[in-house]
């Protein structure tokens, strides 16, 4: 009688512990969504961020990520960097099959992260996005024309590319901010954030944290993330800036991290930027 109590009490407990490891441990793509207004549009754009993509394996030919990004129906596509993997293991194929569908059906704009220039191949890998119908973005702002209005893109190399280099893209792109335009910066690193404050920037998009890897939602945004340590303030989500909103995305990796990630899903960004009511 007593053994079969036990029973009666460890097997819930069991399922339960399994299921929340299960719960953990899911790795399959989510879709997260932010919403901005501003007075310095009058129609609606909706941007598709993808970053710190790793070159990991979504199906063939990248299906379930290119599905996830045709389903939402963007206007234009914003690559934040760490899209190729530094580590042999990792096949750039998959990236470039990525960006290639990518261009070829939306607008597409690339920033650099520090694995493309860990791998030694920086260069090479823009020009293959290029070859593919990427821009590729190196202090420069560029106009983006949407059902008839237009918005400025400005986009930085990531800091690996030298610290004088990275910080004349910064100042070359802040200048040419034109304030009439909503404008945003596309780069790569969230704990840069200090250096991005008060540059003319509406909206400045990052990946690079991967979540903090480990998240328990409600109480922890991420344990631990490069360049910001145990408990990263910038790991994941949207942050109000002095005079413009830091959205990092929690990117795509997921074979190619060493450490699993924990309750942190990797994501597609989807950003609607709307008129001000």
């Amino acid at each position: 009688m007593l053994g079969k109590k036990k029973r009666r009490i460890w097997l819930p407990l069991a399922v339960l512990l399994a299921g929340t490891v299960v719960a953990a441990l899911d790795a399959r793509l989510a879709v997260r969504h932010y919403r901005l207004e501003t007075a310095r549009m009058s129609a609606p754009v909706r941007i598709a961020l993808l970053t710190d993509l790793h070159s990991c394996d979504y199906g063939e030919g990248q299906a379930g990520l290119l599905k996830a990004v045709a389903a939402e129906g963007p206007d234009v596509v914003l690559l934040g960097g760490d899209i190729v993997d530094d580590d042999a293991r990792m096949d750039p194929e998959r990236a470039y099959t990525a960006a290639s569908a990518l261009a070829a059906s939306w607008p597409t704009y690339y920033v650099s992260g520090n694995h493309e220039f860990w791998s030694g191949e920086a260069d090479a890998i823009k020009t293959a996005l290029e070859a593919r119908g990427v821009t590729v973005l190196e202090g420069a702002c560029v106009p983006v024309t949407v059902d008839g209005q237009t918005i400025q893109l400005c986009g930085v190399d990531d800091p690996a590319a030298g610290e004088a280099v990275w910080r004349a893209q910064l100042e070359r792109a802040a200048a040419q901010a034109d304030p009439d335009l909503f404008t945003i910066l596309l780069t790569h690193r969230p704990e840069r954030v200090e250096a991005y404050r008060g540059r003319g920037f509406d909206l400045i998009l990052v990946g690079h944290a991967h979540g903090g890897q480990w998240r328990l939602p409600g109480v922890v945004n991420g344990l631990l993330a490069p360049d910001q340590g145990l408990f990263p303030p910038y790991a994941g989500g949207r942050y109000e800036l002095e005079g413009g909103t830091l959205i990092v995305s929690r990117g795509l990796a997921r074979e190619s991290t060493r450490v699993p990630r924990v309750f942190n899903r990797p994501e597609l960004v989807i950003i609607d930027v709307t008129p001000a009511c």
